[in-house]
C-alpha cells in the first residue's frame, strides 16, 4: 500500500479528525510546522508542504541564525516537505481531534535537503549499507515530571504526588509506588505510544525527584529509532501537560540532583540478520574496533552530545554521567558500556548524550564513529573496572565553548555531517553561546554586586 492510499484509509477510519499537525525537526530537535485543516490534509500529504529552509537553522529561542546561511541574504526560500512513512497518526492528548505527521524536506531533484537532521543520519547509514550491515538501535530517555505552575523565583519544582509535595532529598529509585502515584500520566503515555506505533518498552523511576525513564525497543532501522525518540519526547510533554503536570528533558534541571541522559544501545547485523558484534569466542573484533572509533572521536562529537549551556552541568564526576572517554564491560561509569549478558544481544551502550539532544544528530555521530573505528581497526585500549579511569583516558570537555571549538574544526564532524551542516550547526550554537555570554546570572549578583 502506498503512502497516499494509507492516508486516505486513515482519514476514512478517523472521520472526526479536524486538523493535521505537520512538522519537521530543527537543529535543536524542536518540532516546527503548521496546522493543516482536514480538507487540505490529503493534498499536503501527496504534494508536499512548503516550509522555509531556514526553519532548520533556528536557535533554541526560535530566532533566525544569520551565519547559518539559510535566511538573511538568501531571500529565505521555501523547500517542499513530504511525510515520513509510518508517522501519520492520532494525537491522543489534545481535546480537538487532531492527527500528526513528521515531514522531511527534499531538494527539487527529490534528494534530501542537507539541512534536515534526518537526512544527515540517512547519509551516515549509506556507509553501513555498502558493507551489507544494518545498525539495530534503541534509545533510553530520561526526563523529569515537574509542576505546571512555575515562576521566575521558582522555575522548576517537583510535582505534587498523592501524598503531597515531593521532598527533593528523596531518591526512591525503581519505586513502584511512585509509578502508581502518576499512573494517569504513564497510562496516557503508553496509550499514545501504541496509537502512534512507537515501541515503548519499560518505564522506571530514576534517581531524581520526579525523574523517570522510558526505554524504546531495538529496531533494525536507525532512522526509525530516531523518529521514535523524537515522537516519544513529544508524547511525554503533551500527555504530562494534559494531565496537569509538565515534563522536561533538560539535561540538568536541578543543580544538586541527577541529570537526564539519552543512552543509545546498538549492534550491527549482516545481510543474514546475524549479529557481527559477537563470534564463537564472545565479543568480536568488529565490536572492539567500533568501541575504539567511538572513543577516538568522542571529544570532537561533544557539541552534539551536549548541545546546550545546561548540558555541561550534567557532565560532572558521577557513576551515571561519563567524564572520560573510557569503556568497560557492563560498567555504567564508562562512557561506552559493552553488554555481553547474552550472545545474541551483545551490543554497545553509548552513555554520553543528554536527553536534551537531537536524536538524529546523536545517532549520526555515534554510528559514524563506530563505522570509522571498524574501517581503521581502532584499538580501544583496556577496559576500566569500577570507576577508576586510567591516565590514558582522555577527559571529555566540560565547557560548552571548548566543545564547540573542537567541533568547528573537527575533520570527523566534517566527514560525518558534511561541511555545510557542520557550518550550520556551529553557527546556530555560536549564536546561542553569544546570547548566554550577555546574560548576567542571579548567582553573580548574589556573589559580587555588594562584595567586590
Amino acid at each position: 500500500m502506498d503512502d497516499i492510499s494509507y492516508a486516505q484509509i486513515f482519514f476514512e477510519n478517523n472521520p472526526d479528525i479536524e486538523v493535521l499537525e505537520a512538522f519537521v525537526i530543527d537543529v535543536n530537535g524542536v518540532p516546527r510546522g503548521k496546522w493543516i485543516p482536514r480538507e487540505r490534509a490529503l493534498d499536503v500529504l501527496s504534494n508536499g508542504m512548503a516550509m522555509p529552509r531556514s526553519v532548520y537553522a533556528l536557535d533554541v529561542w526560535g530566532r533566525d541564525v544569520t551565519a547559518a546561511g539559510l535566511a538573511e541574504g538568501t531571500g529565505d526560500p521555501d523547500g517542499l516537505c513530504f511525510p515520513i512513512p509510518g508517522t501519520l497518526s492520532r494525537v491522543a492528548w489534545l481535546n480537538r481531534p487532531t492527527a500528526q505527521v513528521l515531514l522531511g524536506m527534499r531538494n527539487p531533484d527529490g534528494s534530501g535537503f542537507y539541512g534536515d537532521p534526518r537526512q544527515v543520519l540517512a547519509n551516515v547509514l549509506k556507509g553501513f549499507a555498502k558493507l551489507g550491515l544494518t545498525p539495530v538501535v534503541a534509545t533510553e530517555l530520561e526526563f523529569y515530571l515537574i509542576d505546571l505552575v512555575r515562576s521566575a523565583l521558582d522555575p522548576v519544582r517537583p510535582p505534587n504526588s498523592r501524598d503531597g509535595r515531593w521532598h527533593t532529598g528523596q531518591t526512591q529509585v525503581l519505586s513502584i509506588s511512585e509509578l502508581q502515584d502518576f499512573e494517569s500520566v504513564f497510562h496516557g503515555i503508553s496509550s499514545a505510544a501504541r496509537a502512534q506505533g512507537i515501541p515503548a518498552d519499560t518505564t522506571l523511576r530514576e534517581n531524581g525527584p520526579g525523574q523517570y525513564e522510558i526505554n524504546l525497543n531495538h529496531v533494525p532501522d536507525a532512522l526509525k529509532a530516531a523518529d521514535y525518540a523524537v515522537l516519544l519526547k513529544r508524547i511525554v510533554k503533551g500527555v504530562a501537560r494534559a494531565t496537569g503536570f509538565d515534563a522536561t528533558f533538560m539535561a540538568k534541571p536541578y543543580g544538586m540532583q541527577a541529570g537526564s541522559g539519552m543512552h543509545v544501545h546498538f549492534s550491527l547485523v549482516d545481510e543474514n540478520g546475524v549479529n557481527v558484534y559477537v563470534d564463537e569466542k564472545g565479543p568480536s573484533e568488529m565490536l572492539f574496533h567500533s568501541v575504539g572509533g567511538l572513543l577516538e572521536n568522542m571529544n570532537e562529537s561533544m557539541a552534539i552530545f551536549a548541545p546546550h549551556a545546561n548540558s555541561y552541568r550534567r557532565l560532572r564526576p558521577s557513576e551515571h554521567a561519563p567524564t572520560f572517554a573510557s569503556w568497560g564491560f557492563d560498567n555504567r561509569s564508562a562512557a561506552v558500556r559493552v553488554i555481553t549478558a547474552s550472545k545474541p544481544a551483545t551490543r554497545i551502550e553509548h552513555r554520553v548524550a543528554g536527553a536534551d539532544t537531537n536524536p538524529y544528530l546523536v545517532l549520526a555521530m555515534i554510528l559514524s564513529a563506530a563505522l570509522t573505528g571498524m574501517r581503521e581497526k581502532r584499538n580501544p585500549g583496556g577496559a576500566i573496572t569500577g570507576d577508576e579511569h586510567a591516565v590514558s583516558h582522555e577527559p571529555l570537555p566540560t565547557n560548552w565553548d571548548h566543545a564547540l571549538q573542537q567541533f568547528a574544526r573537527s575533520t570527523f564532524a566534517y566527514a560525518t555531517l558534511g561541511p555545510k551542516y557542520r557550518g550550520l550547526y556551529t553557527a546556530c550554537k555560536q549564536q546561542e553561546l553569544s546570547e548566554f555570554s550577555l546574560r548576567v546570572t542571579d548567582v553573580e549578583y548574589d556573589a559580587y554586586i555588594r562584595t567586590v
